[in-house]
């Protein structure tokens, strides 16, 4: 799944896809799967074009919308295990008796829990409105490497230019085609400009099997054991508890 969602407008995050305009495509949000538009799609023994063919994938191959965000691990999403229990039964169209039934709670905690959750959307939305118009035509916020959407730790590592980045690639690869690292570096901001590189040989929604991630790793660096361990650690890649199978987060 290609979805740094930061990087998207709301309605794209809402809708699950969104459209390249350089490409002129649309690339589903969940997994990347992509409808150029001037060519027709077939789902289901009907034809569609490209925009309601990715509709239709979003829908039919990854269900609600609602449903993948709000079970994100999304650092941004910001809403505790009760909140998203609390929005699932509203989005369900519940009342607020039959919420406070279900949630052991009185329905008047119910209403103030979705008056908090209204005004959090309007605080939101202000400080989106001031923090664009803020930024409208200073082009510094944009030099600044994007922070995957899975980040675990987020704090001064991430604050690396794209300039910086474009030098850190420059001296730590031998090679980018095929990708070769010369050494992995001590330094923290260094490490996650290489990890983005490296996940960038992985395909998204695709599961790997252990052997085969430590071949792809082995050829890219020889302590491929560090890096698996950094991706995993940096929230770049996830595995199941026996270790057998890994995928891009």
């Amino acid at each position: 799944m290609k979805n740094d969602w930061t990087d998207l407008e709301i309605e794209e995050i809402k809708n699950g896809y969104r459209f390249d305009k350089e490409n002129n495509k649309y690339c589903c949000n969940h997994c990347g799967k992509e409808f150029f538009t001037g060519e027709i799609y077939q789902i289901e023994n009907r034809f569609f074009d490209s925009k309601m063919g990715v509709t239709l994938h979003v829908t039919k191959e990854h269900g609600s919308v609602y449903d993948m965000l709000a079970v994100s691990e999304n650092k941004y999403l910001g809403l505790t295990q009760n909140q998203k229990n609390l929005l699932g039964l509203i989005n369900a169209g519940l009342t607020d008796n039959e919420i406070a039934k279900e949630l052991d709670l009185s329905p008047s905690t119910v209403r103030h829990q979705k008056f908090m959750f209204r005004e959090k959307a309007k605080q939101a939305k202000m400080y989106l409105a001031v923090y664009e118009l803020a930024l409208k035509g200073n082009p510094l916020h944009e030099n600044l490497i994007n922070i995957h959407s899975t980040a675990t730790m987020v704090d001064d590592r991430y604050i690396t230019t794209t300039e910086e980045k474009d030098k850190i690639i420059k001296t730590a690869f031998a090679s980018l085609a095929p990708l070769k690292l010369i050494e992995f570096p001590a330094k923290e901001k260094k490490k996650i400009v290489i990890l983005q590189k490296i996940v960038e040989q992985f395909d998204h929604g695709r599961n790997y099997e252990e052997k085969e991630l430590n071949q792809i790793l082995k050829g890219i660096y020889h302590d491929y054991p560090t890096i698996r361990r950094y991706l995993i650690e940096y929230g770049f890649m996830d595995r199941t508890k026996d270790c057998k199978e890994y995928w891009l987060l």
